[in-house]
Parts: C-alpha cells; structure tokens; sequence
C-alpha cells in the first residue's frame, strides 16, 4: 500500500481538504472546515491527518501575482506552523496563485449549483495543488 497527501487550501473563512488515492496518483476533494477558532481549525485538521493516515501535507502558498508573500500567505504561514507544532508529519509549502481559478473553472464546466460551489471551490482547489504536486513527483526521476 501507498501512502495519502494531504493538501490544505487554507482562507480566512474556509479551509479546503484534498486526499491522494493510496498510489498517490489522484487528488480528490475531501472537505471544507469552516473556520471557527486557529486551536479548532488546527484539531480538525489533525483529526482528520491521523483518521486518513496522512504521511504528508501540502499547503498551498497565496503569493501575489509577482510571487512576493503577502498578508494572505503570512497568516497561511502562521496556520501552517502551530499544525507542524502538533504533528510529525512533513508539510511542504506550494504555490497556489492559479489554483481557486482552476477549480472554480472546472466546478463551473462540472456544473455545480453556485450555492454549494462556494464551498466546494475550497475543496476543489485543494485538489488542484495536490494533483500538481502528485503529477510532479510521479515525473520527477528516481
């Protein structure tokens, strides 16, 4: 058996969840948290990193257009390390400047109600930064 990624789409009202098939070849949309307090939004992430056997996360990064990092991708930063803090698995940061364009996109195309697009567009764009990393690895020589 493989072993699951996990990739976070971390805003200030949503955090979206995407899942890698145990081969790691596919991103899937797993959920959305809805964000309460930073110690919640951190335990259901861990919760949901032990209930998954998660061996390691994917954080994407907002950078500016110009790939500076911005108010935005500090407070991702700042999430990203009390969730290190509170577990050993490895969490990696990647650019996600394209990614909530990509997945409102192909939500669109897909056909999703606008109501429950919004919030699977978190999701979606989880799954779009993970599929990336998935798709890089897999090309990336041994």
């Amino acid at each position: 058996m493989g072993s699951r990624t996990l990739a976070l789409d971390i805003g200030d009202r949503w955090i979206g969840l995407a899942l890698s098939d145990p081969t790691g070849l596919l991103a899937t949309p797993l959920t959305v948290i809805r964000r309460t307090t930073e110690a919640a939004d951190v335990g259901a992430v861990i919760e949901i990193i032990e209930r998954q056997q998660v061996v390691r996360v994917i954080v994407g990064l907002p950078r500016s257009l110009s790939g500076q990092v911005g108010p935005q991708a500090a407070k991702v930063q700042q999430f990203a390390e009390r969730l290190a803090a509170r577990t050993p698995v490895p969490l990696e940061f990647r650019d996600e400047r394209l990614s909530t364009v990509s997945a409102h996109r192909l939500m669109h195309e897909a056909g999703a109600k606008r109501a429950k697009r919004r919030t699977r567009d978190d999701a979606a764009a989880a799954a779009v930064i993970l599929q990336g990393y998935l798709d890089e690895m897999r090309d990336r020589p041994q």
